[in-house]
């Protein structure tokens, strides 16, 4: 999973409580599995395990894992308390206070789906989680191409979390998503990180906002998938350009091989690739690199 390096360790504790205790930090109590269970496995739902460990290296590799090993369906939902190997895109690492944030990952098998549109997957994951927070925390997230979740603290954009897919196997996507929840000042690695609390949310409590993320997840995966995969007639490409806060702005893309683009992004075309606008008049699809935003045309 993807989102800002959190610091580790930064959590108050008493003399005589280990700095594992679940209830270390009062401001930030674990999330209740049983719940989560009822309200999102059901019959004919997409959901079908929801397993909340304490602490993990990484959602996405554990779930990976068992995918390859036959041991999880379509479905399974793994969330992490704590991770201490998160991974973001370029294998860059990061880690967070226990229960300050969302980690988890999910196992998808579009098989009706061609693999070409497969990499429309962590966009509209992108899409359902910031559709979820805006009806749960209230606050509007904003989305950075291809897998960035920014907020507004004080004025300024600041990234919150991010998503990873990775394969699983030879029929399925794990879905990673990291989310900063209640990460405070003090707390934060760079001065751009962010986290809902910071950025005004009216609610942080983690088990209603997952139960939001995962019924909109599971609504416009179902829409997706129902329309063959087909980013246009399933409303997921219009929906994606709306919330795009790359779209319009001048960038720098940074892509494999030393090599770089500058230019106005001006559309996610059919394939999920932003397309720039150059100096030279040229409209460049990138599918694969780092974006940065910058300030001016």
């Amino acid at each position: 999973m993807t989102t800002p390096p959190g610091a580790e360790g930064n959590t108050p504790n008493g003399p005589h409580e280990p700095r594992s205790s679940r209830w270390s930090d009062l401001d930030r109590p674990p999330l209740n599995v049983a719940a989560l269970r009822k309200a999102l496995v059901r019959e004919g739902g997409l959901w079908s395990e929801v397993q909340v460990v304490q602490r993990t290296g990484s959602t996405n590799s554990d779930l990976v894992a068992r995918a390859a090993k036959g041991l999880a369906v379509e479905g399974t939902v793994l969330v992490a308390e704590e991770q201490t190997a998160g991974r973001g895109r370029l294998d860059r690492q990061w880690a967070a206070p226990p229960r300050s944030g969302l980690f988890f990952s999910v196992l998808l098998r579009p098989t009706e789906v061609p693999v070409s549109h497969w990499g429309w997957l962590p966009l509209l994951t992108g899409v359902a989680v910031a559709t979820g927070l805006s009806r749960a925390a209230g606050v509007d997230t904003a989305l950075k191409w291809p897998n960035d979740l920014l907020v507004t603290v004080g004025g300024e954009e600041r990234k919150a979390g991010g998503i990873l897919a990775e394969r699983a196997a030879d029929d399925g996507v794990v879905i990673g998503v990291g989310l900063n929840v209640t990460l405070r000042e003090n707390e934060l690695p760079v001065p751009t990180a962010g986290s809902l609390a910071l950025a005004g949310a009216v609610n942080t409590d983690r088990d209603p906002l997952l139960r939001a993320v995962l019924r909109s997840l599971e609504e416009w995966y179902r829409r997706w998938r129902t329309a063959g995969g087909d980013p246009a007639s399933s409303g997921l490409q219009e929906t994606y350009a709306a919330g795009c806060a790359t779209l319009g702005r001048a960038v720098r893309a940074e892509l494999p091989g030393d090599r770089s683009i500058i230019g106005e992004a001006v559309a996610v075309d059919g394939d999920g690739r932003l397309v720039l606008a150059t100096q030279d008049g040229v409209q460049e699809p990138v599918g694969a690199g780092d974006i940065v935003h910058l300030r001016g045309v």
